[in-house]
Order: structure tokens, then C-alpha cells, then sequence
């Protein structure tokens, strides 16, 4: 199964050192019922995009927590064992849930199909994204604008490879 595991730049530095994702239980998203029957879509592309969305929308939060992070999101795509993530039934209908899944041990970074991370001229977009959060969370529809402005920048994908440079480590 493919899952899609938020994080920061400094999450990803760590994730390389450790060789883990982190330690169980882990937050991710997947293609679930749930945001399948909320997508309305058969599309596994599609699906799969809207999995990575809301991870990168899970990775904006881990940055609001995370002042001196680069404002840039991070997804790691990777893939588990069928069953290894499961969603909370209590909170399969809860649109703040749609897609997420649990997993209840580490992930090996080896497991990682890729990673998609947003490109340096998203910082600015992401970082005022990052602080509108708990405005948008309120009810405020013009920090929700903010928010949805960082949504308007593709993460870019990288192959596994590219990890050392994507975290300063490289050559």
C-alpha cells in the first residue's frame, strides 16, 4: 500500500541519518473508503494526488509547529504492507481525517518511492500559509486564503537519491 508520510525539511534530515520515517505510530495518508466515497473518483491517480495533497496539508501544520523549519513542505511517498496502515473508524467521516492512516511501526526510508517537497519560491506562500493555520482553523476566511495560497504550488518530486541534497548532506 502507498502512503504518504508529512514531514519537514529537518524531519527529512533525520529520516536519512535514522534510515527511519520515524518511530511508530506514524500519522500518513492513503487512498482509504473514506476519501474514496469523498473524492467521488475511480481514478487511482487522482486518488493518489489527493492523498499527497492532504499529507502536504499535514506537512504545513508540522511547520506551523515548527518555527525554525525551512517553509518548505514535505511529503515522502513509500509503500507498506497491506494492513500495516489503518484508518481511525471512529473518524473515517471526519473531513479533517479524509485519508489518514496510522501505521504502527517505523518505516524504513528504503521504502520510500520518493519525495516531493516544494520548490524555494513556494517559501514565502508556505510560510504565511503556516501562520494563518490557527486563523483558518477558527473560521477566518481570509486566513483560509492564506492557506489555500500554499496550495497553489506543486510539490516537486525527487527520487530517493536525491535526499542528501534535498537536506544539505549532498556532495
Amino acid at each position: 500500500m502507498r502512503v504518504y508520510v508529512p514531514l519537514t525539511l529537518p524531519g527529512l534530515a533525520e529520516a536519512y541519518k535514522t534510515g527511519e520515517l520515524g518511530a511508530g505510530p506514524l500519522v500518513a495518508y492513503a487512498v482509504t473508503p473514506a476519501l474514496r466515497e469523498w473524492y467521488l473518483s475511480d481514478d487511482i491517480e487522482e486518488l493518489e494526488y489527493a492523498a499527497l495533497s492532504r499529507a502536504a496539508l499535514a506537512s504545513l501544520r508540522l511547520l506551523a509547529a515548527e518555527p525554525e523549519a525551512p517553509r518548505r513542505r514535505v511529503v515522502v511517498a513509500a509503500d507498506v504492507p497491506d494492513g500495516a496502515a489503518v484508518a481511525d473508524p471512529d473518524r473515517g467521516l471526519d473531513p479533517a481525517a479524509l485519508g489518514e492512516v496510522r501505521i504502527a511501526e517505523a518505516v524504513r526510508l528504503a521504502k520510500a518511492a520518493s519525495v516531493h517537497v516544494d520548490a524555494q519560491d513556494a517559501e514565502a506562500d508556505v510560510a504565511a500559509a503556516a501562520d494563518a493555520l490557527p486563523g483558518a482553523d477558527g473560521g477566518d476566511d481570509d486566513a483560509q486564503f492564506v492557506v489555500d495560497g500554499a496550495e497553489d504550488h506543486e510539490l516537486l518530486w525527487y527520487a530517493t537519491q536525491e535526499i542528501p541534497n534535498l537536506v544539505g548532506l549532498g556532495d
